[in-house]
């Protein structure tokens, strides 16, 4: 269920994702707002500026949640941002204990916007392989 309060908070990183074309960017902004809605950080896409593929931010905002908030004061927490999370940015959110992501635009709805954003290849994939090579740093980091 999406409130009002989620609706004025949605509309910031909107307005985030619009302030990044002024500054030469991709429009997609994200905010992390606490329990009690206050923005804890906010960002904007550096793709293109940080010539790095991983400069989503939601992707930052996870990566900054990780590094400055324990694991309870994470998962009271909400992403909000101005499209659906990539599959790429989803994990870094599970993987930060984020607890909500709120988004305007779904990735259907970005396709049909621009329907470059759905044009990524498919990359060819072989495994599971050497499991008993690949079983013991596992085994040994866990043993320690």
């Amino acid at each position: 269920m999406i409130t009002a309060a989620d609706e004025a908070l949605l509309r910031r990183a909107i307005a985030i994702a619009a302030r990044a074309i002024d500054l030469g960017d991709a429009p997609y902004g994200s905010l992390l707002a606490g329990p009690d809605g206050t923005i804890l950080a906010e960002a904007h896409n550096t793709v293109r500026r940080d010539n790095d593929i991983s400069a989503h931010p939601e992707l930052k905002l996870s990566r900054w949640a990780a590094r400055e908030l324990d694991g309870h004061t994470a998962a009271r927490t909400t992403l909000y941002t101005s499209c659906e999370p990539c599959g790429m940015c989803a994990g870094g959110i599970v993987r930060s204990g984020l607890g909500r992501v709120v988004y305007a635009l779904s990735t259907a709805q970005l396709v049909e916007l621009n329907p470059e954003s759905g044009a990524w290849p498919t990359t060819a994939q072989a495994g599971p392989a050497l499991f008993d090579e690949a079983r013991v740093p596992i085994v040994d980091y866990y043993r320690r």
